[in-house]
């Protein structure tokens, strides 16, 4: 893994010093994980660096280790690229190896506003034979460029004139029952784009809600879960959406309020924070299970605080041999119950 690390930092040193004589400041650095983003500034030496993430978490792991190296780059945490001022001469997107194509798409389609006019985008790309950007690119800015060989695999463009925005956003509908059917918004970086997740479903199809319980959803990404048990609660009990993702947060909200949650709020937080212990009903979590555990084991650490004794925690997992300690070292006794493919892990705080 470490030796993966060194060769993808020479690889983008190589692509930034391939065109290190067309970056102007100020300067847009689009995602990238914390350790690339902070590689990418160190290179840069610029003083005008603003860093884009999407996610609290992410964009506090960054901020440690630009303060770490002294760099004054300022990171803001946004649901959007455009969010920000158009104002940027220079944006580079590192795109991750893997990853959502519909995010890529996305980031580059919204990299095209935030730029002054003529302004650049540069795209790193770590495939030697790139097959998404090319084409991509070319719909939105009109003409693309490379640098001559040896300059690794990076591809730039110039805004010129203007372009209607684009949304890459898809409204997916969901049914439990013959009676009742959701419509929920969702967007690319958020988790389940355009679905309605099997381990969400199997989440929903376990928990037990009563009229009047306040619920607690960690992790909520776009809302199903917790706005279906914000329904079932009713308007005697509340919701409250939290995510790290402030995309997800804001779509959240959106989906609450179109789905006619009138008692409910949103919260964008990485560790979970600004909420009244002991006063939940119910916590529902639904960790990423392709992430390390430390974020399962916040989850479940924080909802056995939020929650009142004798509430009602739920967690949907596909890691049970790994998850399931957890839980039990938090909560004491677990109840494991299999839907869809996934596992339902249940428990009571004393």
């Amino acid at each position: 893994m470490a030796r993966q690390k060194q060769h993808g930092d020479r690889q983008m040193a190589a692509e930034v010093a391939a065109v290190a004589d067309r970056i102007r400041p100020p300067v847009l650095l689009i995602l990238g994980s914390p350790r690339e983003a902070g590689v990418l500034v160190a290179q840069l030496e610029c003083p005008e660096i603003v860093c884009y993430q999407m996610d609290l978490y992410q964009a506090e792991r960054l901020e440690q280790e630009l303060g770490a190296a002294g760099h004054p780059a300022r990171v803001v945490t946004a649901a959007d690229l455009w969010d920000l001022s158009a104002d940027f001469q220079t944006a580079i997107y590192p795109a991750p190896q893997g990853g959502e194509r519909m995010l890529k798409l996305d980031m580059i389609e919204q990299a095209f506003h935030v730029l002054r006019p003529r302004g650049t985008l540069f795209v790193l790309s770590p495939y030697d034979k790139e097959q998404l950007f090319p084409v991509s690119l070319k719909k939105i800015f009109g003409r693309v460029h490379a640098p001559a060989a040896g300059g690794g695999n990076v591809l730039w463009c110039r805004r010129e004139g203007d372009r209607p925005r684009r949304r890459h956003e898809i409204t997916f509908q969901a049914r439990l029952d013959a009676e009742t059917s959701l419509r929920f918004l969702s967007r690319p970086g958020v988790f389940s784009y355009g679905r309605f997740d099997n381990g969400a479903r199997a989440l929903v199809e376990t928990m037990q809600i009563e009229p009047g319980d306040r619920v607690l959803d960690v992790g909520c990404g776009c809302g199903t879960n917790g706005i279906w048990a914000g329904r079932l609660s009713g308007p005697a009990g509340g919701t409250t959406l939290v995510d790290s993702n402030v995309r997800a947060v804001a779509l959240a909200e959106i989906n609450a309020k179109g789905n006619g949650l009138t008692t409910f709020q949103t919260l964008a937080s990485s560790n979970v924070e600004g909420l009244e212990e002991k006063c939940f009903d119910v916590a529902l979590a639904n960790p990423p299970y392709y992430a390390q555990l430390s974020i399962a084991q916040l989850f479940i650490e924080r909802c056995r605080q939020l929650l009142r004794p004798g509430g009602r925690f739920y967690l949907v997992t596909r890691q049970p041999d790994q998850v399931g300690p957890l839980v039990a070292d938090v909560f004491g006794r677990t109840e494991v119950v299999e839907r869809r493919g996934y596992i339902v892990l249940c428990a009571t705080p004393p």
